[in-house]
């Protein structure tokens, strides 16, 4: 049953988007992987990681791309092929460059180059509201903390090391909150239209939902699409704004189908020689950003 209103389609497209590839056959999965390939030599092979796939298996999860490492590694070279290894993760809602190493030496020397920031990353994301600046860095640290609501649940927030005091308003140094990871995130507008931004974000670290954090709780500019950080207590849908609403061809009932639109674009690889690696946004992401009018020059 395929509805015909076109808005409707589209409701139906996006909430398919996650389940698609929890429900097929890990050979399925391994053969949409290999045909996402993006770059491959005989140390690593370079994939552009679908929407919802979980990296790591877990309750309730069928398929994760852990599970087709061996599939994979032997339909790209052959049946005696030794699985393919992580060298560094991306959230199951994140798109985009991701490296397998063909061999445990390869996987270690890669996560090394991760671990001491000598890879260059680059993400794009749709942002509610414009960043102000539009250009910067955001500093701040991050911690993982409790959310005290009717249904208790964790979330990663900020662990600012300053804060204004109430009585005179000057900048005053806070105690550190030991459990804190330090955070850099580099940002810069590229397009702005219908109350959202098109987003190039840098990770200079690599902490747990960090650019998510960095855009919603310091920018105040959530992704679109994050349901998780656009609010605190609540476990809510992202509320959007009327004129994003008309553009998606959306109603405020169905926002909760709307994906987070955050893509690993590129990736800058230190190997031997810099691979440059880049991978164009997914399909859907293709769509929001015409929708949205979001013209970028492609790069």
């Amino acid at each position: 049953q395929i509805p015909t209103d076109p808005a409707q389609r589209r409701v139906r497209e996006l909430a398919m988007l996650s389940k698609q590839l929890q429900q097929v056959h890990p050979n399925v999965l391994a053969k949409v992987l290999k045909e996402g390939t993006i770059y491959q030599n005989e140390e690593i092979v370079v994939i552009n990681k679908p929407y919802g796939l979980p990296v790591h298996g877990g309750p309730g999860i069928k398929n994760c791309i852990t599970d087709v490492l061996p599939i994979l590694a032997k339909m790209l070279e052959n049946m005696k092929a030794e699985p393919l290894h992580l060298c560094h993760r991306l959230d199951k809602e994140t798109t985009g460059v991701m490296v397998l190493a063909r061999s445990k030496e390869a996987a270690e020397r890669i996560r090394h180059l991760f671990k001491t920031r000598q890879v260059e990353k680059i993400y794009w994301a749709i942002s509610l509201g414009d960043p102000d600046p539009s250009e910067g860095i955001v500093e701040i640290p991050i911690v993982e903390k409790e959310v005290q609501s009717h249904q208790s649940h964790y979330k990663m927030t900020l662990a600012p090391n300053y804060r204004l005091s109430p009585e005179d308003g000057k900048v005053v140094k806070i105690r550190k909150n030991r459990n804190a990871e330090s955070a850099v995130t580099r940002y810069r507008l590229l397009a702005s239209s219908s109350a959202c931004s098109l987003l190039e974000l840098q990770p200079i670290t690599g902490v747990k939902h960090q650019i998510r954090v960095h855009l919603a709780y310091g920018l105040g500019c959530p992704i679109l699409g994050d349901h998780k950080y656009s609010h605190w207590s609540k476990l809510a849908p992202q509320k959007l704004p009327e004129i994003t609403l008309k553009r998606l061809k959306l109603e405020q009932s169905k926002a909760r189908h709307l994906p987070l639109h955050l893509h690993a674009h590129r990736l800058s690889l230190p190997l031997g020689e810099q691979l440059d690696l880049v991978c164009k946004p997914p399909l859907f992401f293709q769509k929001t950003l015409k929708k949205l009018e979001l013209d970028v020059a492609n790069d």
